[in-house]
């Protein structure tokens, strides 16, 4: 095994910063319950205020409006599952390309609340079905809330959110932004929606710590009674650790927003460059604006998951485009959303970077995973011959 260690896998989670570090490491020796009055508590209560104003910074929230979570998932079920015990809207609407998170809660959100249902599908490039969109919410007058992803996790195609505020505004509908991917990659503002969603681990922060933000106005209802942390939406004394170092990761990732043209054109030239030495090689999304430290690859034929695991073999963590549930690999239900048939769902890889990439590692493993696919499509040519 090559001792190389390259780590294109961000998008799952993001190294954690040294700063980040850092600042979990104080909360923790501070060990202080941050409802406490004491002064050990006060200085714990200062370190998740410090944190929450440095969240709500990075994508121009209100920091009074920053609930803190254990997670993105978390913060996607207490937007859609809180504003519906709130009776904020008698509608759900989610798109094929989201999360899971998103688009399981939301069923059960409208199981449970009887609420009206609607999945809508997406155009081949990866991009939400606007058209269809204008059409499910003009089919009734009820209030709706509208889930959309900014940035997909797997292709890391950026959707059109100013044109789905304006067609949800039209129609009266709340907006639910699933900003997981995005935020700290290119600029966003979570103004004007009224849910955004927030992940620490994706930042360079800690594992365990999200956020939602809520719009002017938006109440939800808690997802559990025991507490009144979080002014009574979220029970439970915060994790004073992983919130330090979400608010460290927050404000670092702010400074680097400026880094995405050098890392677009990092990307570009990578693709570039495998697909003049890759026969069949399918770049997903390639023709839509996209996050410029994603890129989602398939050739057809060659199993995510053998990939996955040859190139783990040579040092090199990537992820495969389709996810697995209990050692059962299944095809991508992104890339089945985007019309693509099930051969190239299952074939599809995602490599992912950020702050602490250097471009020679991309090249790298461009060489690398051009040479194992060359290698893999021979011995298959040589076993069809002898057949």
């Amino acid at each position: 095994m090559s001792a190389r260690a390259i780590y294109l896998d961000y998008n799952a989670t993001t190294p954690l910063r040294p700063a980040a570090r850092e600042a979990a490491l104080a909360a923790m020796e501070e060990g202080a319950n941050p409802s406490s009055v004491h002064r050990a508590g006060r200085r714990a209560r200062a370190m998740v205020e410090r944190a929450r104003e440095e969240v709500a910074a990075l994508v121009h929230a209100e920091p009074e409006r920053v609930v803190f979570t254990s997670g993105g998932s978390e913060a996607n079920a207490l937007a859609i599952l809180g504003g519906a015990s709130a009776g904020l809207f008698r509608r759900l609407i989610v798109f094929a390309l989201e999360h899971d998170s998103v688009r399981v809660t939301a069923r059960q959100a409208a199981e449970r609340h009887s609420l009206d249902f609607a999945e809508i599908g997406a155009a081949a490039g990866g991009t939400i079905d606007i058209s269809e969109l204008e059409t499910v919410l003009a089919a009734s007058r009820e209030r709706a809330l509208v889930a959309v992803m900014a940035a997909n996790n797997e292709t890391g195609v950026v959707q059109p959110l100013d044109r789905v505020r304006a067609i949800a505004s039209n129609a009266g509908a709340l907006l639910h932004v699933d900003a997981v991917q995005i935020a700290g990659r290119l600029p966003f503002d979570a103004r004007g929606f009224e849910f955004v969603t927030l992940s620490a681990h994706k930042l360079g922060g800690v594992q365990g710590a999200g956020a939602l933000t809520l719009g002017r106005g938006i109440e939800i209802e808690a997802l559990w009674g025991g507490g009144a942390q979080e002014k009574r939406r979220r029970p439970g004394t915060e994790p004073v650790a992983a919130i330090a170092a979400f608010g460290t990761a927050a404000r670092a990732c702010a400074g680097e927003i400026a880094r995405a043209d050098e890392h677009t054109s990092w990307r570009d030239k990578m693709e570039a460059r495998l697909i003049e030495e890759v026969p069949g090689l399918m770049v997903f999304g390639r023709e839509a604006t996209r996050l410029p430290q994603t890129t989602c690859l398939g050739v057809p034929g060659l199993s995510a998951e053998t990939q996955v695991v040859a190139l783990d073999l040579d040092g090199i963590a990537v992820s495969a485009g389709a996810a697995c549930s209990s050692g059962k690999a299944t095809p991508s239900h992104v890339l089945l959303a985007m019309g693509l048939g099930e051969t190239a769902a299952r074939c599809a890889i995602r490599a992912s970077f950020g702050w602490a990439t250097r471009a020679e590692e991309l090249d790298e493993f461009a060489a690398i995973w051009a040479r194992q696919i060359a290698r893999s499509q021979a011995v298959r040519r040589v076993a069809k011959a002898g057949v």
